[in-house]
């Protein structure tokens, strides 16, 4: 009979899904914010919203690989002609949030695929988000990111 009860608890337990808790809303918006700049930079190959991508983006901001540092305008500028002749699809592992009043960081490791169903990146690496809230809203002012 304990053995019955014992298997019985521990099937049910099994078969018992646990949710992770719903973030705060301010996290939600940073996260959102975060993964509409992953979605912008990837597609089949072809067009990108620009427009939207520099939307997305403070006063000031930059975005820094290695030694270069450019403005958003600039890197959409050089990753154009990349994007026009190559799918590209970025997205996140897991987003880490840090957040203190009106500045968050978001430390976003990643993987890109030349498709979107590839079973294996070709590559992997970490981008480090910076984020201010400008009225209201999210805004990103640096990526740092290395490959």
């Amino acid at each position: 009979m304990k053995f019955a009860l014992a298997a019985a608890l521990l099937l049910c337990t099994a078969c018992t899904t646990v949710q992770p808790p719903t973030p705060p809303p301010e996290e939600q918006d940073i996260n959102a914010t975060v993964l509409a700049a992953y979605n912008v930079i990837s597609g089949p190959a072809g067009r990108r919203d620009w427009d939207r991508f520099t939307a997305l983006f403070a006063p000031g901001a930059r975005l820094i690989h290695g030694d270069k540092v450019m403005t958003p305008e600039e890197f959409a500028k050089a990753s154009q002609p990349y994007f026009q002749e190559h799918g590209f699809f970025e997205r996140p592992v897991t987003n880490g949030i840090e957040r203190y009043g009106n500045m968050a960081h978001v430390w976003s490791p990643y993987e890109s695929r030349n498709k979107s169903d590839d079973a294996k990146p070709f590559a992997h690496g970490v981008n480090s988000f910076q984020l201010v809230r400008v009225g209201g809203q999210w805004k990103i002012l640096t990526i740092l990111w290395q490959e």
